[in-house]
């Protein structure tokens, strides 16, 4: 049986920490590169936004310099964030009620419980469980690196019908010089 990392990737995008708006050049290269692909529009949304976060967590969390890439395999396309800090971060665990809801015991703590509901930070990773149905992860690469991956199903694009996505062609590469 065959690693499920077993395609090369396709470096889509590569920055570095002094790179201005990161996520917002990951959106857009993803975007073109999945609209290629032939994903749903709805798919694409997804995987865009959850990425986004991934590509802003690498940023702000670890050390540069990163790429987000793609890499197919004959049951899914794993979109991969590399950054070069090895540790895997805690990831919290997942509610079983939807992550944003007021609990209960919650319910009439006034302003200080509304802004810690609302609060910007620690839900990320929330957002991207909820957004790619759990299919994302972690996995160790090299000695001083890690891949953040979320996965789209194969039956979702086209190259199952013999469309392939050429490395670096009008994906409008952005980024670092190789």
């Amino acid at each position: 049986m065959s690693s499920p990392w077993r395609s090369a990737p396709w470096t889509l995008y590569r920055w570095t920490s002094c790179t201005p708006t990161p996520a917002a050049e990951a959106r857009s290269v993803l975007r073109r590169a999945l609209t290629s692909m032939g994903m749903p529009e709805e798919t694409i949304s997804n995987g865009v936004l959850a990425a986004s976060e991934l590509v802003a967590n690498a940023s702000e969390h670890a050390k540069g310099p990163y790429e987000l890439s793609l890499r197919c395999t004959d049951a899914e396309i794993i979109c991969e964030v590399l950054d070069h800090d090895p540790t895997v971060p805690d990831v919290p665990a997942f509610p079983d009620v939807c992550p944003f809801t007021p609990l209960s015991e919650d319910r009439g703590g006034g302003l200080e419980a509304l802004c810690a509901l609302l609060a910007e930070r620690g839900r990320g990773l929330h957002i991207v469980h909820e957004l790619t149905a759990g299919a994302w992860g972690f996995r160790p690469v090299e000695k001083s690196a890690k891949v953040a991956w979320i996965a789209f199903p194969a039956e979702l694009h086209q190259l199952q019908h013999g469309a392939q996505l050429p490395p670096g062609v009008d994906l409008g590469f952005v980024g670092l010089e190789e």
